[in-house]
C-alpha cells in the first residue's frame, strides 16, 4: 500500500484550468501586443511552475501532500519553492493587469 497523500482531484482540476486559461490569455495578450514582455514572462512561468513542482514533489516525505511539502520547503528556504511562490504571485498580478487592460 502506498502512503503518499495527494490533494483532491477538484484541486488539480482548478490548478490546471487556471494554468491553461492563463496560458491562453497570455498568448492572446502577446498577439494583441498588450503587456508583451510581461505576457511572455507569464507564458514561461505557466510552463515552468508545474514542471518544477512535479519534479520537486517526487521526493516528498510519506504522509505529506504537495501543498504541505511546498510550505515545508518554503520554510526551509528551498529555491524551487520560493520560485513557485513568486511565480504564482506574478501570475495573479499579471491577471490583475490583464483584466484592468481589458476594461
Amino acid at each position: 500500500m502506498n502512503n503518499w497523500e495527494t490533494l483532491p482531484s477538484w484541486f488539480w482540476a482548478v490548478y490546471y484550468l487556471f494554468l491553461l486559461i492563463t496560458l491562453v490569455a497570455a498568448i492572446f495578450s502577446v498577439l494583441k501586443r498588450v503587456n508583451k514582455s510581461l505576457s511572455i514572462l507569464g507564458i514561461l512561468i505557466t510552463f515552468s511552475l508545474p514542471i518544477i513542482g512535479l519534479v520537486n514533489s517526487i521526493g516528498r516525505a510519506e504522509g505529506m501532500n504537495e501543498f504541505e511539502h511546498l510550505v515545508s520547503q518554503i520554510q526551509q528556504g528551498a529555491m524551487w519553492s520560493i520560485f513557485t511562490l513568486i511565480g504564482f504571485m506574478f501570475l495573479f498580478l499579471w491577471w490583475v493587469l490583464f483584466l484592468r487592460n481589458i476594461k
